[in-house]
């Protein structure tokens, strides 16, 4: 196999492996997010966003740590595709 072969190989593979993790940390990532909004519970602090008697800070934090999930999925789905895309255009 000559070279250029071989770096979009290594791309391609980069690419899938950078996507599956992603997929692998997503229900984590939504767990730890789930926690994080819930009540506190034992050790661990969380910030009661069901409340609707919360304050102005919180419900912020609420909305932003939701958001925060998706944000962290997409930005890794789209370094794998970039990656397997840059292999591709750029070898």
């Amino acid at each position: 196999m000559n070279k250029r072969a071989s770096i979009l190989l290594y791309g391609i593979m980069l690419g899938l492996t950078i996507i599956i993790l992603t997929l692998a940390l997503a229900p984590v990532a939504s767990e730890s997010a789930g926690r994080a909004m819930n009540v506190t519970v034992g050790d661990t602090i969380g910030m009661n966003c069901t409340n609707s008697s919360i304050s102005d800070f919180t419900k912020a934090a609420c909305y932003a740590v939701d958001i925060s999930v998706s944000y962290f999925i997409a930005i890794l789905l789209f370094i794998g595709g970039a990656a397997i895309t840059a292999k591709i255009v750029f070898s």
